[in-house]
């Protein structure tokens, strides 16, 4: 047996460890794409108990807004501390302990009496739960398992990921309707539970683990060497260099309004904003569904082209084209879905989250083994604008009795976020060097 460069003598050498049906990575991707489904549905399901909650406990728009405020920068700050746990504690331990925090974020709101415990559940628990299987996670995982076709990996756990926020609404919509916020509450804490099995038999941290080297890796591959430095020291001093340079604070500013035109806005508050104008709430949930299948095939095929193409132009051209789409929804609620209305649906969806594969090429670039680290750092601005929004977008409802201003003013937002892609410069240091920018 020879021996590979970085790996020990135990591990066998690619030539032994070539052999026939598809490499692992891809079943550990396929366990990743489920945990991301599930956890970016568990934490969707808030906007569809907005009116519920409103209608029993009598809590205002903004009041529930702020405790979806709470889960969505929960779910941004905890990922560039949950990548690095997953590098020095290993990914199934993270991820198991992520989904048990959800369920009991879930399952006990059918206990509360005050909007405090909605804050600490669906605020706290399940916003730290969800964090540590952000987009985060899907970084590492393409990152560890696999050399090539990363682009294209990165596109279909990020397509999983909003996917599954959008498909279940509806069908938490219809158990809200049908059985109460309460049933539906439940039904995720389940889902969450169900999946952690399946995370301990067939998720593995490396594929060093298993014998095996990352997909596409060629005989000169070395495995790079675990830090033993603490999470929390590991994530702050990866902020600490990327905050040194001006790519990261670009990419953080146009991920930020990224969050603010999706899941702050429209992943918030376009089912109750529909609601307003007399749209059932389960076919507004229905749309942003549809949304999510559209989404699937743009996500994919941004990774695709991200594998092919100038990422920064690619950020240009999605954030251009999604403040255009956002400029027009006001015009297009009403009380039945019409044409226009699913043309906007279709073609919002194939950007809604296509900006993430060239976003986590870029910090991989420019950042190289701490791309996914600073890549939690940016999605925590990416949650940071969501969440604000999350909070203006009910507050400018409970004040002035409509959300459209807030649409025009995130499609000015989308407008300078595809001018400050642009003003990114190509890495011109040596792999391995801290990145250079002018």
């Amino acid at each position: 047996m020879t021996q590979t460069p970085g790996l020990s003598a135990s591990v066998p050498a690619p030539a032994e460890v070539r052999r026939r049906g598809p490499h692992r990575a891809w079943f550990v991707a396929g366990v990743a794409f489920v945990a991301l489904v599930g956890a970016a549905g568990f934490r969707a399901t808030p906007s569809v108990f907005i009116d519920p909650l409103h209608a029993e406990f009598g809590w205002s728009h903004s009041t529930v807004s702020a405790a979806v405020s709470i889960n969505v920068l929960l779910y941004g700050l905890t990922s560039p501390f949950a990548a690095a746990l997953m590098e020095r504690f290993g990914i199934r331990r993270i991820v198991a302990c992520a989904l048990l925090l959800i369920a009991a974020g879930s399952g006990l709101t059918v206990f509360m009496t005050s909007a405090w415990q909605l804050m600490l559940c669906w605020g706290l628990l399940v916003g730290l739960g969800t964090g540590s299987m952000a987009l985060a996670f899907a970084a590492t995982i393409a990152q560890r398992w696999f050399i090539t076709r990363r682009g294209l990996v990165t596109g279909i756990l990020t397509a999983g990921g909003a996917a599954g926020q959008l498909v279940f609404l509806p069908l938490v919509a219809i158990l809200v309707d049908h059985s109460g916020w309460r049933t539906a509450a439940l039904t995720v804490a389940f889902c969450a539970l169900a999946v952690v099995p399946l995370v301990l038999w067939l998720l593995r941290d490396r594929p060093e683990d298993v014998g095996l080297l990352p997909y596409g890796a060629g005989p000169d591959y070395a495995t790079p060497a675990v830090s033993s430095t603490g999470a929390a020291r590991r994530a702050l001093g990866a902020l600490t260099t990327a905050g040194r340079t001006k790519v990261f604070w670009l990419l953080a500013g146009t991920f930020a309004v990224c969050g603010a035109s999706t899941n702050g806005l429209v992943g918030t508050h376009f089912v109750p904003a529909a609601h307003d104008h007399g749209l059932p709430v389960t076919a507004a949930a229905s749309l942003l569904a549809v949304i999510g299948i559209f989404d699937v095939v743009g996500t994919i095929a941004s990774g695709w082209f991200t594998d092919r193409f100038d990422a920064r132009r690619l950020l240009a051209v999605y954030y251009g084209l999604r403040g255009v789409s956002l400029m027009f929804l006001p015009m297009l609620f009403s009380d039945v879905v019409h044409p226009t209305m699913l043309f906007f649906i279709v073609f919002y969806g194939l950007d809604w989250v296509a900006t993430v594969p060239p976003t986590v090429a870029l910090c991989r670039e420019h950042f190289g083994a701490d791309g996914p680290i600073v890549f939690g750092w940016v999605l925590a601005s990416h949650q940071i604008g969501a969440a604000i929004v999350a909070f203006v977008a009910g507050l400018v409802r409970d004040s002035f009795g409509t959300y459209d201003v807030v649409w025009y003013s995130s499609g000015g937002l989308c407008a300078i976020a595809a001018l400050m892609a642009l003003v990114i410069r190509r890495r011109t240091t040596v792999a391995g060097a801290p990145a250079a920018m002018a």
